[in-house]
């Protein structure tokens, strides 16, 4: 009985003390939404100076000091022949969609710098990695791309891992679309679900009104009763906006046979590149390292300071993110390879 008694009162203090720690973060977290957003700012970095930084540490580390001197008496002639050469630029833009494709503003922002600033000779890289999300928020970013474009400025986009769905809408945009051998391409498709309680409504006695004005102001419900006319009415604007699709990528992509990609199917690179969805196979470092040697290479980055609720809301994601993978893994239900 002691051993319960003491036990119970160490979980009832364990308790209080998770709960003291809520209540402090959840204040914290409050507090902080409450302070005014603080706007970003665009940041120009040059990596052509970096990756030639780089490339002098290890040269200095692994070389013999008379291939040294021979190297940097050849570099320094090689500058003073090139003292009045300009190299055009190649402004690199780096793009992570989430489903929200709220990553648009920044992208927006950093495009609108380049197309003021560019010069003849001038290119953009866009660094894309997307799954896809939202149509109207990836139909803006693919239209934010078009700026580049229609300003006759050479645009890549380099797909390291993956650019599907809406990743793809904006990927066929470019002039030339580079990736990896295993990145994920395609998805050319469009999907919508939603739940319906309507049974579970109806067993606890619950009535559930919806007033429209408009035939179709509402189609499918998450809490009334669905009818067939419902149904073949979203399935409608469905396959309208699979269309729209199908004309956005065949329009940008005209080698493609668009009936045989817009299956919603996805293909990696090596498959992408057999069928059209792609036109090298390359990582974007080793692509940007091929362009480096005759171009002056900036990254376009623009930043948000986070508040501290977002860094505190970050920090729990990532917690439960990284609990919820070592669950599934042990599990054994984790796959890859």
């Amino acid at each position: 009985m002691e051993f319960l008694a003491n036990y119970g009162l160490f979980l009832a203090q364990a308790v209080t003390i998770v709960v003291a720690i809520i209540v402090v973060l959840v204040t914290i977290v409050a507090l902080g939404s409450k302070g005014k957003g603080e706007k970003g700012q665009l940041e120009l970095i040059d990596l052509s100076e970096a990756l030639e930084d780089t490339a002098q540490s290890f040269k200095e580390t692994i070389l013999p000091k008379d291939e040294l001197k021979k190297r940097a008496k050849a570099q320094k002639k090689a500058a003073k022949e090139s003292k009045d050469e300009v190299k055009p630029n190649l402004y690199v833009i780096d793009f992570n969609g989430s489903m929200d494709a709220s990553q648009v503003e920044g992208l927006r922002r950093e495009i609108t710098a380049i197309v003021q600033c560019a010069q003849k000779d001038d290119e953009v890289l866009v660094r894309l990695e997307s799954p896809g999300g939202v149509v109207h928020g990836y139909g803006l970013a693919a239209s934010q791309l078009q700026r580049i474009t229609k300003r006759d400025i050479p645009l890549t986009i380099a797909v390291d891992k993956v650019a599907a769905s809406g990743g793809y809408m904006m990927a066929c945009i470019a002039n030339k679309i580079v990736a990896a051998p295993f990145a994920i391409i395609g998805s050319i498709g469009v999907i919508a679900q939603i739940p319906n309680f309507s049974k579970v409504l109806k067993k606890n006695d619950i009535d559930f009104e919806q007033v429209t004005a408009g035939e179709y102001k509402r189609t499918l419900t998450m809490f009334g009763e669905n009818t067939d006319q419902d149904r073949e009415k979203f399935q409608s604007e469905i396959d309208d906006v699979h269309g729209l699709f199908k004309n956005h990528v065949a329009k940008h992509r005209s080698q493609l046979d668009i009936n045989k990609v817009a299956t919603g199917e996805t293909w990696y690179g090596e498959q992408a590149l057999e069928i059209g969805l792609v036109d090298e196979l390359s990582t974007s470092d080793d692509w940007l390292l091929s362009q480096a040697q005759n171009k002056q290479v900036y990254l376009v980055k623009y930043n948000v300071p986070k508040t501290l609720s977002q860094k505190l809301g970050k920090a729990a994601s990532t917690s439960v993110e990284q609990g919820l993978y070592n669950v599934v893994n042990r599990l054994g239900q984790w796959k890859g390879f």
